[in-house]
């Protein structure tokens, strides 16, 4: 008979931090759990900052963009009567 050991559920820990001058990162976190070998993913992103989203002037060059030609929403037509379902 085999049998496994209780294994706690996976704890997510968001944080932003600064990496060193040399690129390398350095963590030190609590996890809330026991000590235990544990199995750790690291996934590096790039944080957003303001003004990062948008390229630069975008909202100036693109307002107005569709005043000579504007979206135009037909109407949806007739709705079908339905018998009730009750």
């Amino acid at each position: 008979m085999l049998m496994v050991a209780e294994r706690s559920a996976m704890v997510t820990i968001p944080l932003r931090t600064r990496l060193n001058p040399d690129g390398t990162l350095d963590l030190r976190v609590a996890t809330g759990l026991p000590e235990s070998d544990v199995d750790v993913i690291v996934v590096v992103q790039p944080a957003a900052t303001a003004g990062s989203t948008w390229p630069p002037d975008f909202f100036e060059q693109t307002y107005a963009a569709f005043a000579e030609h504007p979206i135009e929403r037909p109407t949806e037509g007739e709705f079908d009567v339905r018998e009730s379902l009750h």
